[in-house]
């Protein structure tokens, strides 16, 4: 690993330090991780999945987001929306997912807030994409030592949710949600899957 974070793979690829040589984890930084997301439910999937991060792996989850998919109604909103306290009660006790009642709890009341959200925004989309980051705000270069825990920017976006009614959605949640669904690209300069999500944001239209 250089001093910039930057680890040279066996396969001849320069990437970040963080997916290590786990191959799960590879993939999701390669093809996955930073490219600008408009989805409406990959969006509420994703704030969701990394309220349940906390404390864990992001690789804990990654794991288990097949099985999080599944109970969750590929997390559509408005068919979690109107799951209640017996579903909850049967999801503490699958060992597919994470068995936390409180962030169970907190993805049927989020996906009530989301219905509420889309209505009056239009989509969550459009709420999301407008706490993106203008290019003054972001580094010339981005660096391992430049990536922070959270922003001004996370902090206003998680301090909207939270008004909102929205829970698990804490600034530095809010910041890893943006950097995974492309709001922000903190691929590190060096990396070769920053071009790509380079390309992605150039092409990507933004929503209104």
């Amino acid at each position: 690993m250089t001093d910039e974070g930057l680890v040279h793979g066996e396969d001849g690829k320069t990437r970040c330090w963080w997916p290590g040589t786990q191959q799960d984890y590879l993939r999701y930084h390669d093809d996955e991780w930073g490219s600008p997301m408009a989805d409406d439910h990959r969006l509420f999937e994703k704030i969701c999945l990394e309220g349940f991060q906390s404390g864990l792996s992001w690789l804990t989850i990654l794991r288990k987001r097949d099985r999080f998919r599944e109970v969750f109604h590929g997390f559509d909103y408005e068919r979690v929306a109107r799951m209640g306290k017996r579903d909850v009660e049967r999801l503490v006790k699958d060992a597919g997912i994470i068995r936390h009642r409180g962030k169970i709890e907190s993805v049927l009341n989020n996906a009530e807030r989301a219905v509420e959200l889309a209505e009056s925004e239009g989509s969550l989309a459009a709420f999301f994409w407008a706490h993106e980051p203008p290019a003054s705000e972001r580094p010339e270069v981005v660096t391992k030592g430049a990536i922070p825990a959270q922003t001004e920017r996370s902090t206003a976006l998680s301090k909207a949710l939270k008004k909102k009614g929205w829970s698990f959605v804490g600034p530095t949640t809010c910041y890893a949600f943006m950097q995974a669904m492309g709001l922000v690209d903190d691929h590190l300069h060096g990396c070769f899957a920053r071009d790509r999500v380079e390309k992605e944001r150039a092409a990507f239209v933004r929503p209104d």
